[in-house]
């Protein structure tokens, strides 16, 4: 079991499949959160800027986690732009309300991962679709 930065306890591939079905099936009244781009292809030491934006406002109650290939969700930001303990500082979230950002300031290798922002600030807490970053 894992545990999130929202409090809820999750099995290691749970929080993506809720993920899906959020975005796919949100009920009405819930949350929305749209990321933007899809998916992106950049270089090695390129800026890279991953936008979400929330359906209403929810202050900074959101986290920004990284999917790597065969590997559970990692939490890298939350509150909006508190960097989580052991992420690099290339790692930057930024944003309040319904607008936000992760910027990667020099993107690495080790970087290619789906990216996914969720919101904590109203119940059920939900999460965007996701960007897909590839390195070129």
């Amino acid at each position: 079991m894992h545990q999130t930065s929202m409090g809820i306890k999750m099995e290691s591939h749970t929080l993506v499949f809720i993920s899906i079905l959020l975005c796919l099936y949100g009920a009405d009244g819930n949350i929305v959160m749209t990321q933007s781009p899809k998916s992106m292809s950049m270089s090695v030491g390129e800026r890279v800027t991953l936008t979400c934006k929330a359906s209403e406002n929810v202050v900074t109650y959101v986290s920004w986690y990284q999917q790597k290939p065969e590997q559970s969700p990692k939490l890298l930001i939350y509150g909006a732009s508190n960097r989580y303990t052991g992420v690099p500082d290339r790692f930057t979230g930024s944003g309040s309300a319904t607008d936000f950002t992760l910027t990667i300031s020099s993107v690495q290798a080790e970087d290619l991962a789906d990216y996914h922002c969720g919101q904590g600030y109203s119940y059920p807490y939900t999460f965007g679709g996701g960007t897909k970053l590839e390195i070129k």
